[in-house]
Parts: structure tokens; C-alpha cells; sequence
């Protein structure tokens, strides 16, 4: 569901036509686009265990159910090549994501000159995170392969990761997981059988389309 701002909100219409002209640049492997998102799973076990599927009847789970911890997803998408990796972890803390943007550089384009990244400005989705996880020369050699392109406030739904999110939750994570073990097997056999199978993105909706359906966000020019 899209979240609009109010009207004639200059920041959110910068931010949104940076977004989508970014989307709009011819596909070139050294300098590869990549979204970025994260959610969370409840992971829950079992109190009693659940009646087998037979013929004429489904299987059966009891409502009774136990929480047992969260698991935090990461994941890196580049939706326009069909590759996405995503990290299973308990925590989404700083230094966490900065792991996640090295091994993104360093094992997932490492040819690249520039990676653009998309992502919502979360505080610890900035280069300073880089420099809490790692020594300053890895932390600038990072950045220095890197374009941070944010996506504005009450404007996720321009982040495409979130909707590969969306694909994961109703094909993976709709059934209870127990544990964040079993979370990270089902997502790399998830993710695995996506990247072989490398489907793209068409995003069509463009900066045009924008300055039609949401006109009512841009400033009133007076002369």
C-alpha cells in the first residue's frame, strides 16, 4: 500500500525523481543498480504437533504456538540483472548491515567501479557505519565503490527490494518457522532456486508518470 505525503512536498519529490532516474539508466555490469531492504520473521514452534495431510483431509496445525526469537532478513537485490542475496542474522544493528555492504562489493560485484545503492535512510544505512564495523582504509575503499541513493520518507514502495519481500513472505516465510536456523535454510533455498532461475524486474512507472498521478505533491510554482 502507498503512504503519501502531503501536498507539495519538495523533499519527497526530490528524492522520489532521484529514485526513479536511477531506474532509468541503461544496464551496464560495471555499474550495476542494487537494492537494499530489511524485515523481520517471527520465528514460532510448535506446542503440539501438527495432524499429517491424509485423503479427504489437509493438514492440520494446533492455534497454540510458542515464540521462540526474531530473525532479522537483509537482502540485496539488483532488479534488473535477477540477482539477489540475502542475510540471515538476530540483530539488524550497524554493524551488521556494513558486513552485509562488504560482502555485496567485495564477493557480489567485484568488478564493478560503482555500485548504486537504493535504499530507505535508515541511521545505520550510512558510511559511518562502515567505519564502526571495519578500519578506516576498507571503510573509504568501500565507499569509494558506492552511490547511497535514498528513497524519502512515506516512499518505500519505490525500494523494488521491497517488493521482492513481498514474493519471499507469500513463497517461504507464510508458514511457522521455529527457529532462525531453519529461517536462513528455507531463504537460501529460496533465494538459490530466484538467482537460477534470474527473473527481472520491468519497472515502468517513470519520472513522467510521476508528474501525472502525483501531481499533487509537487510545489505550486507562483510567478
Amino acid at each position: 500500500m502507498w503512504c503519501i505525503p502531503p501536498k507539495h512536498d519538495a523533499a519527497f519529490v526530490c528524492a522520489m525523481e532521484q529514485v526513479l532516474g536511477v531506474y532509468r539508466r541503461p544496464l551496464e555490469s560495471e555499474y550495476p543498480v542494487v537494492c537494499m531492504d530489511e524485515t523481520s520473521v517471527q520465528c514460532v514452534k510448535e506446542v503440539r504437533p501438527p495432524l499429517p495431510g491424509k485423503p479427504g483431509a489437509i493438514e492440520r496445525y494446533d492455534g497454540e504456538y510458542e515464540r521462540n526469537g526474531v530473525a532479522h532478513l537483509i537482502q540485496f537485490y539488483a532488479p534488473f540483472i535477477g540477482w539477489r542475496r540475502i542475510d540471515v542474522a538476530d540483530n539488524h544493528a550497524a554493524v551488521q548491515w556494513a558486513q552485509g555492504v562488504r560482502a555485496l562489493v567485495e564477493e557480489g560485484f567485484p568488478q564493478a567501479k560503482r555500485i548504486t545503492l537504493v535504499m530507505d535512510n535508515l541511521s545505520t544505512h550510512t558510511g559511518a557505519s562502515l567505519y564502526k564495523a571495519f578500519d578506516a582504509p576498507v571503510a573509504r575503499a568501500l565507499l569509494d565503490k558506492l552511490e547511497f541513493v535514498y528513497t524519502p520518507k512515506h516512499g518505500s514502495w519505490l525500494n523494488i527490494a521491497e517488493c521482492e519481500f513481498s514474493v519471499l513472505s507469500r513463497q517461504c516465510l507464510n508458514r511457522r518457522l521455529p527457529d532462525i536456523d531453519r529461517v536462513r535454510s528455507e531463504v537460501e533455498a529460496w533465494t538459490k532456486a530466484r538467482n537460477q532461475a534470474a527473473s527481472t524486474v520491468d519497472w515502468r512507472f517513470t519520472t513522467e508518470d510521476a508528474r501525472i498521478k502525483l501531481k499533487r505533491l509537487y510545489p505550486a510554482i507562483s510567478d
